[in-house]
């Protein structure tokens, strides 16, 4: 997959975490920043739109 991937700033040297990427019209990848020749997972903006709505509002706190 030939795309730009973005990594949070809150990644630390060696830390987990996950890479985001624009992929088509309407697609956004994610992948694991360790591992990334393991595959990707893809959601519509919508979904993705959705996803963030949620963390902002801490529907996802107690995952952590």
């Amino acid at each position: 997959m030939d795309a730009q991937w973005r990594t949070s700033s809150y990644t630390t040297a060696g830390g987990t975490c996950v890479e985001v990427a624009i992929v088509g019209d309407d697609a956004i990848a994610v992948r694991n920043s360790n591992f990334p020749d393991r595959g990707t997972i893809l959601f519509t903006r919508a979904e993705m739109d959705a996803w963030i709505k949620g963390v902002k509002d801490g529907e996802f706190d107690d995952l952590t």
